[in-house]
């Protein structure tokens, strides 16, 4: 399915593929022997390191993996959903850090998914099942109060689907959770922000408790990024998850309480009549890399 990797005096180089959401490639990162970076039709999505799944190099990635640090007792196993898989960052992550986790991903390229396990295979001891399919329509099979943990980070292209964003996908999600489990959502927008707003509210429809966390530029509308949202039926870690935050690389900053409903100021609840997928990101906006 993809192209060989060919090794010349050393050097790594990049693997290609083409999958059924578009242009794949696996990018060697020159500062880690065994790290990549996955790209879809250009665009970063994930990336891991073979040697050190703890090692979370993207922020929002890092922001999730604060999120699943404090949500229980440290290396307490974990029984966690994740829709949308990517190249199994987290997932890597989760199963590194709490041994024993139970994990289902969801992804909707059986293409990505083999192009995965073949060059960025999981650790034999690794608990994470992979599964074919539409992040809604698996999720509504799901028993009810069964996991500690979704993590819904499925995009179509650089795109959230409108179907994963409106409120009965939210309370789908939280059916599932046990009555102390976190949902955890990345969000991608910019400018106003309308797309995040709708969807603090839309999150604040199904859980008493929210937070949000990002780059405070996103935050101002300075320039287009991942905005984390988590959120359960118990209070969430917000000193603790403060500190990790604002200690990041990328400093990062937590909105929840009066401050966050200051930010959505009365935006809609989204439902599936009205949903939209998320904004596009700007051109040329991954030119950097």
């Amino acid at each position: 399915m993809a192209e060989k990797q060919r090794r010349t005096r050393g050097a790594r180089e990049s693997v290609r593929a083409v999958v059924d959401s578009g242009a794949v490639e696996l990018v060697p990162d020159p500062d880690r022997p065994r790290a990549w970076t996955l790209l879809l039709d250009g665009a970063p999505q994930s990336h891991v390191d073979l040697d050190d799944p703890t090692w979370l190099e993207f922020e929002y990635i890092r922001r999730l993996g604060h999120i699943v640090d404090l949500c229980a007792p440290a290396r307490q196993p974990m029984h966690a959903l994740h829709l949308g898989g990517g190249a199994l960052s987290l997932p890597r992550y989760l199963a590194a850090t709490r041994p024993r986790s139970r994990q289902q991903v969801v992804e909707i390229d059986a293409r990505l998914i083999a192009f995965v396990r073949e060059h960025l295979p999981l650790e034999k001891t690794a608990q994470v099942r992979i599964r074919n399919g539409d992040a809604r329509e698996v999720a509504a099979k799901a028993p009810d109060a069964v996991f500690d943990l979704a993590v819904v980070d499925a995009y179509g292209g650089s795109r959230v689907p409108a179907h994963l964003t409106s409120v009965e996908f939210v309370q789908e999600i939280a059916r599932t959770l046990r009555p102390d489990g976190v949902y955890t959502a990345n969000l991608a927008d910019g400018g106003r922000l309308d797309f995040v707003r709708a969807q603090i509210a839309t999150v604040e429809a199904a859980f008493p408790h929210v937070l949000m966390i990002s780059d405070p530029a996103v935050l101002r509308g300075r320039r287009f990024g991942n905005v984390i949202v988590a959120a359960s039926r118990r209070e969430l870690p917000v000193p603790e998850l403060t500190r990790r935050t604002a200690a990041d690389p990328f400093p990062g900053r937590v909105q929840h309480g009066e401050a966050l409903d200051d930010f959505t100021g009365g935006a809609a609840v989204v439902v599936d009549t009205t949903a939209a997928s998320s904004p596009m990101p700007p051109p040329r906006i991954f030119d950097k890399r």
